[in-house]
């Protein structure tokens, strides 16, 4: 979004994501992939460990 100044991503970059939205994503195919390390464990309360597993990095 050129008039934010945020030329967009780019592959090895990281970002924040709730945990609702990684769910939505996730029921709708496009889950993206997650640092466990960096995820907080009130993440459970939204999304199933063995799911999150999946896309791990």
């Amino acid at each position: 979004m050129p008039q934010y100044g945020f030329a967009g991503l780019k592959a090895g970059d990281q970002w924040c994501l709730c945990a609702s939205r990684w769910q939505e994503a996730f029921e709708a195919g496009h889950a993206p992939r997650v640092n466990l390390r960096a995820t907080h464990v009130r993440t459970l309360e939204f999304v199933d460990l063995a799911d999150l597993e999946k896309f791990a990095v």
